[in-house]
Protein backbone atom coordinates (compact mmCIF):
# COMPACT_ATOMS: atom_id res chain seq x y z
CA UNK A 1 0.00 0.00 0.00
CA UNK A 2 0.88 3.94 -0.02
CA UNK A 3 2.39 5.41 2.01
CA UNK A 4 1.19 9.06 1.20
CA UNK A 5 -1.56 9.80 -0.72
CA UNK A 6 -2.47 13.34 -2.11
CA UNK A 7 -6.15 14.10 -2.33
CA UNK A 8 -6.40 16.30 -5.97
CA UNK A 9 -9.85 17.52 -4.92
CA UNK A 10 -11.61 19.60 -2.31
CA UNK A 11 -15.68 20.14 -0.91
CA UNK A 12 -16.99 16.84 0.88
CA UNK A 13 -15.33 13.89 -1.49
CA UNK A 14 -11.88 15.22 -0.35
CA UNK A 15 -13.01 14.71 3.34
CA UNK A 16 -14.52 10.81 1.96
CA UNK A 17 -11.11 10.15 0.93
CA UNK A 18 -8.80 11.60 3.75
CA UNK A 19 -11.20 9.40 5.85
CA UNK A 20 -10.44 6.25 3.66
CA UNK A 21 -6.60 6.92 3.80
CA UNK A 22 -5.92 7.08 7.18
CA UNK A 23 -8.53 4.07 8.26
CA UNK A 24 -5.65 2.46 5.99
CA UNK A 25 -3.40 3.98 7.87
CA UNK A 26 -1.80 6.07 5.07
CA UNK A 27 -0.88 9.63 5.59
CA UNK A 28 -2.75 12.28 4.11
CA UNK A 29 -1.79 15.30 2.41
CA UNK A 30 -3.78 17.82 0.35
CA UNK A 31 -3.67 20.45 -2.26
CA UNK A 32 -5.94 23.84 -2.10
CA UNK A 33 -7.01 26.80 -2.98
CA UNK A 34 -6.85 30.48 -0.94
CA UNK A 35 -11.03 30.07 -1.21
CA UNK A 36 -9.90 27.02 0.72
CA UNK A 37 -7.59 27.24 3.10
CA UNK A 38 -9.47 27.40 6.03
CA UNK A 39 -11.85 24.18 4.73
CA UNK A 40 -12.00 20.74 6.89
CA UNK A 41 -10.20 18.93 4.74
CA UNK A 42 -7.21 21.02 5.17
CA UNK A 43 -6.95 20.81 8.69
CA UNK A 44 -7.19 17.19 9.20
CA UNK A 45 -4.30 16.33 6.58
CA UNK A 46 -1.42 15.68 7.60
CA UNK A 47 -0.04 18.37 4.96
CA UNK A 48 -1.52 21.26 2.98
CA UNK A 49 -0.50 22.96 -0.06
CA UNK A 50 -1.76 25.58 -1.24
CA UNK A 51 -1.73 25.51 -5.17
CA UNK A 52 -3.47 28.68 -6.58
CA UNK A 53 -5.91 31.30 -5.75
CA UNK A 54 -9.69 30.28 -6.03
CA UNK A 55 -10.11 29.91 -9.97
CA UNK A 56 -10.34 26.64 -10.85
CA UNK A 57 -8.20 26.77 -13.53
CA UNK A 58 -5.16 28.03 -10.93
CA UNK A 59 -5.64 25.74 -8.86
CA UNK A 60 -7.79 22.52 -9.10
CA UNK A 61 -7.01 21.88 -12.78
CA UNK A 62 -3.87 23.24 -12.44
CA UNK A 63 -2.31 19.59 -13.11
CA UNK A 64 1.56 20.76 -12.87
CA UNK A 65 0.79 22.64 -9.70
CA UNK A 66 -0.46 19.52 -8.26
CA UNK A 67 2.51 17.07 -9.24
CA UNK A 68 4.57 19.65 -7.71
CA UNK A 69 2.87 19.36 -4.22
CA UNK A 70 2.57 15.74 -4.40
CA UNK A 71 6.47 15.93 -5.34
CA UNK A 72 7.03 18.18 -1.85
CA UNK A 73 4.96 16.17 0.02
CA UNK A 74 6.58 12.94 -0.78
CA UNK A 75 3.49 10.96 -2.06
CA UNK A 76 3.67 7.78 -3.89
CA UNK A 77 -0.45 8.11 -5.21
CA UNK A 78 -2.61 10.89 -6.15
CA UNK A 79 -6.49 10.60 -5.98
CA UNK A 80 -8.35 12.79 -7.80
CA UNK A 81 -11.85 12.29 -6.57
CA UNK A 82 -14.51 13.00 -8.98
CA UNK A 83 -14.70 16.23 -11.61
CA UNK A 84 -11.46 18.24 -11.98
CA UNK A 85 -8.91 15.88 -13.36
CA UNK A 86 -10.78 12.98 -12.26
CA UNK A 87 -11.06 11.71 -15.76
CA UNK A 88 -8.12 13.71 -17.44
CA UNK A 89 -5.81 11.12 -19.11
CA UNK A 90 -3.42 13.88 -19.97
CA UNK A 91 -3.28 14.10 -16.26
CA UNK A 92 -3.04 10.66 -15.27
CA UNK A 93 -0.14 10.33 -18.18
CA UNK A 94 1.72 13.26 -16.31
CA UNK A 95 1.04 11.40 -12.98
CA UNK A 96 2.81 8.56 -14.58
CA UNK A 97 5.67 10.54 -15.93
CA UNK A 98 6.70 11.63 -12.48
CA UNK A 99 6.69 7.92 -10.73
CA UNK A 100 2.86 8.74 -9.44
CA UNK A 101 0.19 6.16 -9.15
CA UNK A 102 -2.45 7.88 -10.42
CA UNK A 103 -5.92 5.96 -8.55
CA UNK A 104 -8.10 5.46 -11.32
CA UNK A 105 -7.88 3.26 -15.19
CA UNK A 106 -4.66 3.53 -16.96
CA UNK A 107 -3.99 6.54 -19.21
CA UNK A 108 -5.01 5.26 -22.01
CA UNK A 109 -7.90 3.36 -21.10
CA UNK A 110 -9.23 6.67 -19.60
CA UNK A 111 -8.48 8.15 -22.89
CA UNK A 112 -10.58 5.71 -24.88
CA UNK A 113 -13.66 6.23 -22.39
CA UNK A 114 -13.55 9.52 -21.16
CA UNK A 115 -14.26 10.16 -25.10
CA UNK A 116 -17.62 9.38 -25.38
CA UNK A 117 -17.90 8.57 -29.20
CA UNK A 118 -15.02 6.59 -29.34
CA UNK A 119 -16.53 4.75 -25.34
CA UNK A 120 -20.15 3.56 -27.52
CA UNK A 121 -17.68 2.28 -30.07
CA UNK A 122 -15.23 -0.05 -27.75
CA UNK A 123 -18.84 -1.13 -25.67
CA UNK A 124 -20.62 -1.58 -29.75
CA UNK A 125 -17.92 -4.04 -30.20
CA UNK A 126 -18.03 -5.41 -26.10
CA UNK A 127 -21.52 -6.10 -27.41
CA UNK A 128 -23.69 -3.91 -25.32
CA UNK A 129 -26.56 -2.33 -26.47
CA UNK A 130 -26.56 1.66 -27.70
CA UNK A 131 -29.40 4.08 -27.81
CA UNK A 132 -29.74 4.32 -31.65
CA UNK A 133 -27.51 7.03 -33.32
CA UNK A 134 -24.41 7.90 -34.74
CA UNK A 135 -21.12 6.06 -33.06
CA UNK A 136 -18.55 8.30 -34.92
CA UNK A 137 -18.56 12.25 -33.99
CA UNK A 138 -20.92 14.24 -36.54
CA UNK A 139 -18.61 16.67 -38.76
CA UNK A 140 -21.24 18.65 -40.12
CA UNK A 141 -25.21 19.88 -39.17
CA UNK A 142 -26.03 18.41 -42.58
CA UNK A 143 -24.65 14.98 -41.07
CA UNK A 144 -26.19 15.19 -37.87
CA UNK A 145 -29.55 16.17 -39.88
CA UNK A 146 -29.27 12.99 -41.38
CA UNK A 147 -28.81 10.81 -38.33
CA UNK A 148 -31.79 12.52 -36.86
CA UNK A 149 -34.35 11.74 -39.71
CA UNK A 150 -32.66 8.41 -39.40
CA UNK A 151 -33.62 7.77 -35.61
CA UNK A 152 -36.20 9.72 -35.72
CA UNK A 153 -36.89 12.94 -33.43
CA UNK A 154 -36.55 14.00 -30.90
CA UNK A 155 -32.56 13.37 -30.55
CA UNK A 156 -30.16 14.80 -28.71
CA UNK A 157 -26.71 16.72 -29.42
CA UNK A 158 -24.12 15.39 -27.35
CA UNK A 159 -20.40 16.45 -27.08
CA UNK A 160 -17.99 13.66 -27.44
CA UNK A 161 -15.92 14.94 -24.77
CA UNK A 162 -18.51 16.11 -22.22
CA UNK A 163 -19.52 15.02 -18.80
CA UNK A 164 -21.31 15.68 -15.48
CA UNK A 165 -24.31 16.37 -17.74
CA UNK A 166 -22.85 19.46 -19.43
CA UNK A 167 -22.45 19.48 -23.38
CA UNK A 168 -25.70 18.06 -24.61
CA UNK A 169 -28.76 19.48 -26.07
CA UNK A 170 -32.24 17.77 -27.09
CA UNK A 171 -33.66 18.61 -30.01
CA UNK A 172 -37.57 18.35 -30.85
CA UNK A 173 -38.13 19.28 -33.83
CA UNK A 174 -35.82 19.25 -37.38
CA UNK A 175 -36.17 23.05 -37.45
CA UNK A 176 -34.21 23.52 -34.33
CA UNK A 177 -31.50 21.02 -35.24
CA UNK A 178 -28.53 23.33 -36.82
CA UNK A 179 -29.10 25.86 -34.11
CA UNK A 180 -28.72 23.36 -31.85
CA UNK A 181 -26.10 21.49 -33.57
CA UNK A 182 -23.32 24.87 -33.69
CA UNK A 183 -24.43 26.26 -30.15
CA UNK A 184 -23.42 22.54 -28.49
CA UNK A 185 -20.40 22.28 -30.58
CA UNK A 186 -19.64 26.04 -29.37
CA UNK A 187 -20.11 25.24 -25.64
CA UNK A 188 -17.93 22.18 -26.03
CA UNK A 189 -15.41 23.88 -27.39
CA UNK A 190 -15.19 26.40 -24.98
CA UNK A 191 -15.75 23.56 -22.01
CA UNK A 192 -13.64 20.44 -22.87
CA UNK A 193 -11.62 22.35 -25.41
CA UNK A 194 -12.99 19.72 -28.08
CA UNK A 195 -16.18 20.51 -30.45
CA UNK A 196 -16.69 17.31 -31.78
CA UNK A 197 -20.73 16.03 -31.01
CA UNK A 198 -22.33 12.86 -32.07
CA UNK A 199 -26.55 12.52 -32.62
CA UNK A 200 -28.20 9.62 -30.46
CA UNK A 201 -32.59 9.36 -30.62
CA UNK A 202 -33.54 11.25 -27.50
CA UNK A 203 -35.38 8.92 -24.86
CA UNK A 204 -38.43 11.02 -23.37
CA UNK A 205 -39.62 8.63 -20.68
CA UNK A 206 -36.69 6.55 -19.24
CA UNK A 207 -35.05 5.21 -16.28
CA UNK A 208 -31.42 6.20 -16.28
CA UNK A 209 -29.80 3.39 -14.15
CA UNK A 210 -26.12 2.98 -13.28
CA UNK A 211 -24.06 -0.20 -12.49
CA UNK A 212 -21.11 0.39 -10.22
CA UNK A 213 -18.00 -2.14 -11.23
CA UNK A 214 -14.72 -3.05 -9.71
CA UNK A 215 -12.23 -4.38 -11.73
CA UNK A 216 -8.20 -4.75 -11.26
CA UNK A 217 -5.07 -5.00 -12.94
CA UNK A 218 -5.33 -8.56 -12.99
CA UNK A 219 -8.16 -8.91 -14.90
CA UNK A 220 -10.59 -9.75 -12.30
CA UNK A 221 -14.17 -8.09 -11.85
CA UNK A 222 -17.38 -7.82 -9.71
CA UNK A 223 -20.57 -5.55 -10.38
CA UNK A 224 -22.28 -4.30 -6.92
CA UNK A 225 -25.70 -4.10 -8.43
CA UNK A 226 -27.73 -1.04 -9.44
CA UNK A 227 -28.57 2.67 -8.86
CA UNK A 228 -31.20 4.59 -10.29
CA UNK A 229 -30.45 8.16 -10.59
CA UNK A 230 -33.80 8.92 -12.93
CA UNK A 231 -34.20 12.23 -10.83
CA UNK A 232 -32.81 15.03 -12.42
CA UNK A 233 -32.29 18.45 -13.42
CA UNK A 234 -30.19 19.50 -16.66
CA UNK A 235 -29.15 15.83 -16.46
CA UNK A 236 -27.40 16.70 -12.92
CA UNK A 237 -28.67 14.50 -10.44
CA UNK A 238 -30.69 15.06 -7.65
CA UNK A 239 -31.56 12.03 -5.99
CA UNK A 240 -30.34 8.61 -6.51
CA UNK A 241 -31.21 4.60 -4.63
CA UNK A 242 -30.18 1.50 -4.57
CA UNK A 243 -30.79 -1.06 -5.99
CA UNK A 244 -33.00 0.94 -8.78
CA UNK A 245 -37.02 0.21 -7.78
CA UNK A 246 -39.45 -1.53 -9.77
CA UNK A 247 -37.89 -3.08 -12.25
CA UNK A 248 -37.87 -7.21 -12.71
CA UNK A 249 -34.71 -9.08 -10.78
CA UNK A 250 -34.27 -10.31 -14.42
CA UNK A 251 -33.31 -7.22 -15.92
CA UNK A 252 -31.19 -5.91 -13.29
CA UNK A 253 -29.26 -8.62 -13.27
CA UNK A 254 -29.03 -8.94 -16.49
CA UNK A 255 -27.90 -4.78 -16.90
CA UNK A 256 -25.46 -5.96 -14.02
CA UNK A 257 -24.03 -8.63 -15.46
CA UNK A 258 -23.38 -6.55 -19.17
CA UNK A 259 -21.95 -3.98 -17.48
CA UNK A 260 -19.19 -5.78 -16.27
CA UNK A 261 -18.52 -7.79 -18.96
CA UNK A 262 -18.17 -4.64 -21.03
CA UNK A 263 -15.86 -2.83 -18.46
CA UNK A 264 -13.64 -5.93 -18.89
CA UNK A 265 -13.18 -6.55 -22.72
CA UNK A 266 -12.39 -3.16 -23.10
CA UNK A 267 -9.30 -3.45 -19.77
CA UNK A 268 -11.04 -1.03 -17.00
CA UNK A 269 -9.37 -0.96 -13.91
CA UNK A 270 -10.75 0.70 -10.61
CA UNK A 271 -14.00 1.73 -9.09
CA UNK A 272 -15.98 3.00 -12.24
CA UNK A 273 -19.66 3.48 -13.19
CA UNK A 274 -21.74 1.98 -16.69
CA UNK A 275 -24.99 4.25 -17.05
CA UNK A 276 -27.67 3.44 -19.25
CA UNK A 277 -31.33 4.49 -20.10
CA UNK A 278 -34.16 1.63 -19.59
CA UNK A 279 -37.22 2.43 -21.82
CA UNK A 280 -40.36 1.74 -21.19
CA UNK A 281 -40.39 -1.79 -22.92
CA UNK A 282 -37.49 -2.63 -20.26
CA UNK A 283 -35.02 -2.42 -23.02
CA UNK A 284 -31.22 -0.87 -22.02
CA UNK A 285 -29.07 1.27 -23.74
CA UNK A 286 -25.66 2.06 -22.57
CA UNK A 287 -25.11 5.45 -22.39
CA UNK A 288 -21.27 6.17 -21.13
CA UNK A 289 -18.59 5.17 -18.25
CA UNK A 290 -17.25 6.93 -15.77
CA UNK A 291 -13.97 6.23 -14.95
CA UNK A 292 -14.31 7.70 -11.24
CA UNK A 293 -16.04 7.27 -8.09
CA UNK A 294 -19.41 8.66 -8.43
CA UNK A 295 -21.29 11.49 -6.19
CA UNK A 296 -23.68 9.06 -5.07
CA UNK A 297 -21.44 6.17 -4.70
CA UNK A 298 -22.73 5.85 -0.60
CA UNK A 299 -25.98 4.23 -1.58
CA UNK A 300 -24.31 0.92 -2.64
CA UNK A 301 -21.73 1.31 0.19
CA UNK A 302 -24.75 0.92 2.22
CA UNK A 303 -26.40 -1.69 0.36
CA UNK A 304 -23.23 -3.73 -0.08
CA UNK A 305 -21.25 -3.11 3.15
CA UNK A 306 -18.21 -1.95 0.65
CA UNK A 307 -15.99 0.89 1.09
CA UNK A 308 -15.78 2.25 -2.34
CA UNK A 309 -12.84 4.22 -1.71
CA UNK A 310 -11.04 1.59 0.07
CA UNK A 311 -11.01 -0.78 -2.86
CA UNK A 312 -9.96 1.85 -4.92
CA UNK A 313 -6.64 2.40 -2.93
CA UNK A 314 -6.13 -1.52 -3.20
CA UNK A 315 -6.64 -1.85 -6.51
CA UNK A 316 -4.48 1.24 -7.43
CA UNK A 317 -1.37 -0.29 -4.86
CA UNK A 318 -1.96 -3.52 -7.32
CA UNK A 319 -3.65 -5.50 -4.77
CA UNK A 320 -5.91 -8.58 -6.43
CA UNK A 321 -9.69 -7.97 -6.14
CA UNK A 322 -10.53 -8.63 -2.52
CA UNK A 323 -14.46 -10.25 -4.00
CA UNK A 324 -15.79 -12.58 -6.06
CA UNK A 325 -18.81 -12.07 -7.78
CA UNK A 326 -21.21 -14.68 -5.49
CA UNK A 327 -19.49 -12.57 -2.57
CA UNK A 328 -21.53 -9.65 -3.17
CA UNK A 329 -24.57 -9.97 -1.81
CA UNK A 330 -27.17 -6.50 -1.65
CA UNK A 331 -29.24 -5.87 1.41
CA UNK A 332 -32.41 -3.04 1.69
CA UNK A 333 -32.03 -0.15 0.33
CA UNK A 334 -30.66 2.73 0.26
CA UNK A 335 -31.38 6.47 -1.06
CA UNK A 336 -29.48 9.61 -1.40
CA UNK A 337 -30.55 12.95 -1.96
CA UNK A 338 -28.11 16.16 -2.92
CA UNK A 339 -28.24 18.96 -0.79
CA UNK A 340 -27.44 22.48 -3.45
CA UNK A 341 -27.19 25.77 -2.26
CA UNK A 342 -29.13 26.44 -5.21
CA UNK A 343 -33.08 28.22 -5.84
CA UNK A 344 -35.19 25.43 -7.80
CA UNK A 345 -37.75 28.63 -8.47
CA UNK A 346 -34.96 30.40 -10.51
CA UNK A 347 -33.82 27.67 -12.24
CA UNK A 348 -31.62 25.96 -9.93
CA UNK A 349 -29.52 28.81 -9.89
CA UNK A 350 -26.82 28.55 -7.16
CA UNK A 351 -26.85 31.12 -4.08
CA UNK A 352 -23.52 31.66 -2.26
CA UNK A 353 -23.87 32.91 1.61
CA UNK A 354 -22.37 32.28 4.76
CA UNK A 355 -24.10 29.80 6.38
CA UNK A 356 -25.44 30.77 9.86
CA UNK A 357 -26.51 27.60 10.73
CA UNK A 358 -26.17 24.62 9.95
CA UNK A 359 -26.58 21.43 11.51
CA UNK A 360 -27.21 18.29 9.63
CA UNK A 361 -29.57 15.37 10.55
CA UNK A 362 -28.40 11.78 12.83
CA UNK A 363 -30.03 8.78 13.77
CA UNK A 364 -30.54 5.38 12.62
CA UNK A 365 -28.85 4.33 9.23
CA UNK A 366 -28.39 8.18 8.64
CA UNK A 367 -25.33 9.22 6.98
CA UNK A 368 -24.26 13.15 6.08
CA UNK A 369 -21.14 13.33 4.06
CA UNK A 370 -20.55 16.89 3.96
CA UNK A 371 -17.69 19.82 4.61
CA UNK A 372 -19.79 22.45 6.05
CA UNK A 373 -20.34 23.75 9.13
CA UNK A 374 -21.94 26.72 10.85
CA UNK A 375 -19.97 30.20 9.47
CA UNK A 376 -18.55 27.98 6.07
CA UNK A 377 -18.63 30.38 3.47
CA UNK A 378 -20.37 28.95 0.00
CA UNK A 379 -18.72 31.01 -2.24
CA UNK A 380 -19.53 31.53 -6.01
CA UNK A 381 -16.13 29.50 -7.48
CA UNK A 382 -17.24 25.80 -7.48
CA UNK A 383 -19.92 23.81 -7.51
CA UNK A 384 -22.89 24.14 -5.70
CA UNK A 385 -22.73 20.63 -3.82
CA UNK A 386 -23.29 21.27 0.48
CA UNK A 387 -24.02 17.58 1.65
CA UNK A 388 -25.21 14.44 0.18
CA UNK A 389 -27.93 12.53 2.70
CA UNK A 390 -28.00 9.07 3.07
CA UNK A 391 -30.13 6.43 4.62
CA UNK A 392 -30.82 2.62 4.28
CA UNK A 393 -33.92 0.55 5.61
CA UNK A 394 -34.24 -3.00 4.94
CA UNK A 395 -37.48 -1.86 2.27
CA UNK A 396 -37.89 1.23 0.39
CA UNK A 397 -40.87 2.68 2.29
CA UNK A 398 -38.62 3.11 5.22
CA UNK A 399 -36.13 4.42 3.34
CA UNK A 400 -38.24 6.77 1.89
CA UNK A 401 -39.91 8.05 5.45
CA UNK A 402 -35.90 7.83 6.86
CA UNK A 403 -34.83 10.48 4.44
CA UNK A 404 -38.04 12.62 5.15
CA UNK A 405 -37.53 12.68 8.44
CA UNK A 406 -33.54 13.10 7.98
CA UNK A 407 -34.57 16.33 5.87
CA UNK A 408 -36.91 17.11 8.73
CA UNK A 409 -33.86 17.49 11.10
CA UNK A 410 -31.75 19.05 9.03
CA UNK A 411 -31.07 22.85 10.21
CA UNK A 412 -28.85 25.43 7.41
CA UNK A 413 -29.77 28.63 7.00
CA UNK A 414 -27.72 32.09 5.95
CA UNK A 415 -28.40 35.30 4.10
CA UNK A 416 -29.78 34.85 0.77
CA UNK A 417 -28.74 30.80 0.62
CA UNK A 418 -31.74 28.78 -0.72
CA UNK A 419 -31.28 24.94 -0.67
CA UNK A 420 -32.72 22.09 -2.64
CA UNK A 421 -34.41 20.29 0.45
CA UNK A 422 -37.97 22.10 -0.22
CA UNK A 423 -37.31 20.40 -3.70
CA UNK A 424 -36.80 16.86 -3.03
CA UNK A 425 -39.44 17.16 -0.65
CA UNK A 426 -41.36 17.63 -3.72
CA UNK A 427 -39.38 14.48 -5.13
CA UNK A 428 -40.21 12.21 -2.37
CA UNK A 429 -44.46 13.45 -2.20
CA UNK A 430 -44.75 12.49 -5.77
CA UNK A 431 -47.00 9.39 -6.24
CA UNK A 432 -44.58 8.03 -9.05
CA UNK A 433 -42.05 8.13 -7.31
CA UNK A 434 -42.79 6.86 -4.14
CA UNK A 435 -44.16 3.68 -5.92
CA UNK A 436 -40.92 3.49 -7.43
CA UNK A 437 -42.45 4.28 -11.46
CA UNK A 438 -40.71 7.78 -12.45
CA UNK A 439 -38.77 8.60 -15.07
CA UNK A 440 -36.09 11.48 -16.16
CA UNK A 441 -38.71 13.46 -16.59
CA UNK A 442 -39.97 14.01 -13.18
CA UNK A 443 -38.18 16.91 -12.13
CA UNK A 444 -39.73 19.17 -15.61
CA UNK A 445 -42.98 17.23 -14.44
CA UNK A 446 -42.40 18.68 -11.01
CA UNK A 447 -41.47 22.30 -11.97
CA UNK A 448 -44.23 22.69 -14.27
CA UNK A 449 -46.60 22.44 -11.64
CA UNK A 450 -47.15 24.98 -8.78
CA UNK A 451 -44.53 24.63 -5.98
CA UNK A 452 -46.62 24.46 -2.80
CA UNK A 453 -44.39 26.77 -0.50
CA UNK A 454 -40.83 28.73 -0.55
CA UNK A 455 -37.92 27.17 -1.49
CA UNK A 456 -35.37 28.36 0.90
CA UNK A 457 -35.25 26.08 4.10
CA UNK A 458 -37.77 26.75 6.64
CA UNK A 459 -36.46 28.13 9.55
CA UNK A 460 -36.45 25.54 12.75
CA UNK A 461 -39.93 24.67 13.77
CA UNK A 462 -40.68 25.48 17.50
CA UNK A 463 -41.30 23.10 19.81
CA UNK A 464 -44.08 22.92 22.09
CA UNK A 465 -43.19 23.62 25.62
CA UNK A 466 -44.61 20.27 27.30
CA UNK A 467 -42.44 19.01 24.81
CA UNK A 468 -39.21 19.58 25.70
CA UNK A 469 -37.05 16.78 23.30
CA UNK A 470 -38.85 17.95 20.32
CA UNK A 471 -36.67 18.51 17.46
CA UNK A 472 -36.99 20.85 14.70
CA UNK A 473 -35.57 21.44 12.03
CA UNK A 474 -29.26 21.40 1.28
CA UNK A 475 -25.50 18.91 -3.64
CA UNK A 476 -26.00 18.28 -7.06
Amino acid sequence: MFETVLIANRGEIALRVLRACKELGMRTAVVYSAADADSAVVRLADQAVRIGPASSRRSYLNAAAIVEAARQVGAQAVHPGYGFLSEDADFAEICADNGLTFIGPPPAVMAALADKSSARALMSRAGLPLSPGSVAPVPTAAAAAEVAEAVGYPVIVKAAAGGGGRGMTVVHTPGELRRAYTRTRAAAQAAFGDDRVYVERYLTEARHVEVQVLCDAHGNGVHLGTRDCSVQRRHQKLVEEAPAPSLPAAVLDTIAETALRGALQVGFVGAGTLEFLVDAEEKFHFLEINCRIQVEHPVTEMVTGIDLVHEQLHIAAGVPLRWRQEEIRLHGVAVECRVNTEDPERGFAPTPGRLERFTPPGGPFTRVDTHASAGYLVGPWYDSLLAKVIVWAPDRELALNRLERALDEFDVAGPGVHTTIPFVRRVLDDAAFRKGRYTTGLVDRLLAAPARGPTSTPAPRTAPAADPDATHRRTR
